[in-house]
């Protein structure tokens, strides 16, 4: 029987993994994708949408599909994914790894506020602008919404949810995105803030570039943790490397 690899994906990492992974003669690879993205990029290999029922749900799932391996390929943010994730690998006795992009890092004349959470960068914002380009995704708007001072523009792939800061306009942009595009962008719309997640990556990091050739102070959320015990690597190859399918 071909190894049976199951990606959680949502990333562009997870894409590649899976190109990669079903390039490759006697793998098989599922892709499974959450659905909160109503337009997700085309996948190699089989694709199932929808949750599993928790980490009890995965781990039957993990069984039932005589699965070889999980790689957890989900966004950085994804907190309650991995832990089931976890939970569910070490209860059907499958092996697992983490795939997270680095995280950004400041650079010089960058003027970054680490903060742990969406409601903390909601209340560092009144002191430091009032006009914010939120780079958050469609998801935990709700935290801002007390703003009723402040003019957010939000930008993400599919329409956000309520509630909203009253004062609000609405993007619909997927990256990646360019430095020119971004800085045009702040300009435009007369930025002095700028709010994002640290997602990593290069697909939307031109924005960083943008803020800090304008001067422009950034609040940046941090990542959660990883859970206990679990470690994470950086990228595909690691992931081929960990779970020994460098070598098929």
């Amino acid at each position: 029987m071909p190894p049976h690899i199951l990606i959680l994906g949502g990333t562009a990492e997870a894409r590649h993994l899976a190109a990669d992974l079903a390039a490759r003669p006697g793998v098989r690879v599922t892709t499974s994708l959450a659905g909160r993205v109503t337009r997700p990029g085309v996948q190699a290999g089989e694709v199932r949408i929808g949750g599993f029922g928790g980490a009890e749900g995965l781990a039957d799932w993990l069984r039932t599909h005589d699965v070889d391996a999980l790689v957890d390929a989900t966004h950085p943010f994804a907190e309650s994914i991995t832990a089931n994730a976890a939970r569910a690998a070490t209860a059907a006795s499958v092996p697992a790894v983490v795939l997270r992009r680095p995280g950004w890092c400041p650079a010089p004349g960058d003027r970054w506020y680490d903060v742990a959470s969406l409601a903390a960068a909601a209340e560092a914002l009144p002191g430091l602008g009032r006009r914010v380009f939120l780079t958050t995704g469609r998801l935990g708007l709700a935290a801002f919404a007390h703003l009723t001072d402040l003019h957010f523009v939000v930008r993400s792939v599919d329409p956000p949810e309520a509630p909203l800061p009253p004062h609000t306009e609405v993007i619909l942009a997927r990256g990646p995105f360019t430095l020119a595009g971004e800085t045009e962008l702040l300009r435009a719309h007369a930025v002095d803030v700028l709010v994002t997640k640290d997602s990593g990556g290069d697909a939307t990091a031109a924005k960083l570039t943008a803020a800090r050739e304008l001067g422009l102070p950034v609040v940046v959320v941090r990542r959660p943790p990883l859970p206990a015990g679990v470690t994470a690597v950086p990228d595909v190859s690691a992931v081929l490397a960990r779970l020994g399918f460098d070598g098929f």
